[in-house]
């Protein structure tokens, strides 16, 4: 098959949206702003699903379902959380049809809703709506809920799995009886999200606190890990928020403590969506197509067979369908693709597009030998050739080399890539000629914040956790400044 990929060099904007379609990831829909999904990219979700949930299991949280639509009057309870999302909220205001008198459809002005409904950007609302039933007492406490579900924010400039209207996510929410263990939580799950990136899709992260501009509405802390793209912008990859009781006074939330008192109870709320893949297509692939990591790659090895004729057919088929179980023992996802449609060639084109991270190609001579040809996505220089009795332990070996190998290629990058400038004028020249994050003193105040983002289009990713203090001075105001933060443009 023809890849025809715009490489990263000539645009990396257009190379990102080219590789999303041809490695049937997603597609625009019909619906402006909206995705489909496609299988493979579906099975890549699947994937991070599995594993977060798991995770999310394991800390103690237990998976619910809440309403996709909210009551307009339960987001006035809240001033900043519905500041925050104001401009992107979709608005249910009628419930019917019907035909018009010149045979089209037309909405029913007499079905008009007696209260809008908003369909949801976030479910703070409607959750904490419902935790005023749930809790009462101390011992309904803590209260540890996840959903799995869409949220609709009405963006105007789209990209798959990047930025939509509509995308899948997973949203925690949390209820603790004290403020210590509220703020614990909201870090916790903070390391969740950075050891599911680092050991799952071999992302490097880095864990901070947002500055006040850049905080979840309604939240008194956001916790979050950020990542490092290849064209040297950043991504968010997670977020935790810590509420304190802000959610809990707005819907009246309380609890009776084992004093007897009644006291309202602290809160977080947490999530990561479907824009974990346009990190994975952007963190690793490259200009032939995506390059996998072995722990979220829905097929970690393909086999393709090289052969004329159906006797070699029938002989190469029985050795690959024999390697393809005793691969499936270990746990290890294996294709036999024995397609007679197409040749092996264009099977090796389509799957290195599709990243898979393990080719085996059996032909009469490997047969003859009792060996097998193993090609490795993340290094195509690299083809060897095995023995049978050695090559179900070789490519165990080699999905955990490489697991960590793409790790450490992500993570030199991001390390070449953290600059620190002690002026205005290397913070400038560093955003445009080589990107990544900056390392820079700031003044706190968030006036100074929105100015170098106006100049610069750079915002403060994150104030990294644990970050050494340092005497310095604001590069923009020269105001004295205690430590560094980390600036970039970003998606």
């Amino acid at each position: 098959m023809s890849k025809n990929l715009t490489t990263r060099a000539e645009d990396y904007s257009k190379w990102y949206n080219e590789l999303v379609v041809k490695a049937d990831l997603a597609e625009n829909s019909g619906v402006r702003g909206c995705m489909v999904i496609k299988p493979y990219g579906y099975a890549i979700w699947e994937k991070m699903q599995a594993e977060l949930d798991r995770m999310f299991k394991e800390t103690g949280h237990q998976n619910a379902y809440f309403p996709l639509f909210i009551p307009k009057s339960y987001f006035s309870k809240e001033a900043s959380h519905v500041d925050g999302f104001a401009k992107e909220c979709a608005v249910v205001t009628h419930y019917r049809l019907r035909t018009g008198e010149d045979g089209k459809i037309e909405v029913d002005p007499d079905a008009k809703l007696e209260e809008e409904l908003i369909v949801r950007p976030t479910s703070e609302t409607i959750i904490w709506d419902t935790y005023r039933g749930w809790i009462q007492s101390y011992r309904d406490l803590p209260l540890l809920i996840n959903q799995w579900a869409n949220v609709v924010r009405w963006e105007m400039r789209t990209r798959l799995f990047l930025r939509t209207a509509e995308f899948l996510w997973q949203e925690g929410h949390t209820a603790h009886a004290t403020q210590q263990e509220a703020i614990a939580e909201a870090e916790q799950m903070m390391n969740v999200y950075a050891e599911f990136a680092e050991n799952f899709m071999a992302i490097p992260v880095i864990k901070g606190v947002k500055s006040a501009n850049e905080r979840f509405a309604g939240a008194i802390e956001t916790y979050c890990i950020e990542a490092l793209m290849q064209d040297g912008k950043a991504l968010q990859a997670g977020t935790s928020h810590f509420l304190g009781q802000n959610f809990a006074k707005a819907f009246d939330v309380k609890f009776t403590t084992k004093e007897g008192k009644q006291e309202y109870v602290w809160a977080t709320s947490w999530g990561v969506s479907t824009r974990l893949m346009g990190a994975l297509v952007m963190t690793h692939s490259d200009d032939k197509g995506l390059v996998l990591p072995p722990n979220l790659a829905p097929i970690q090895v393909v086999i393709v067979p090289i052969y004329k004729g159906d006797e070699q057919f029938a002989a190469i088929s029985e050795e690959a369908k024999q390697l393809m179980a005793r691969l499936r023992k270990l746990g290890i996802s294996v294709k036999y693709d024995d397609r007679d449609t197409h040749k092996p060639g264009w099977k090796f084109n389509e799957y290195e597009l599709k990243g898979v991270p393990v080719r085996v190609a059996i032909g009469p001579n490997d047969l003859a030998n009792g060996t097998f040809e193993v090609a490795r996505r993340d290094d195509l220089s690299k083809k060897e050739t095995i023995l049978s009795a050695d090559i179900v332990s070789h490519i165990s070996s080699l999905l955990e080399e490489m697991q960590k190998n793409m790790f450490a290629k992500a993570l030199a990058y991001r390390e070449e890539h953290i600059t620190e400038v002690n002026s205005f004028e290397e913070f400038k020249e560093v955003l445009e000629n080589k990107a990544g994050f900056v390392s820079a003193h700031w003044d706190g105040t968030p006036e100074t914040e929105e100015k170098i983002k106006d100049l610069t289009k750079a915002t403060i990713r994150c104030i990294p956790l644990g970050r050494k203090e340092e005497a310095g001075s604001c590069v923009f105001t020269g105001v004295p400044s205690k430590g560094r933060v980390l600036f970039a443009r970003a998606y």
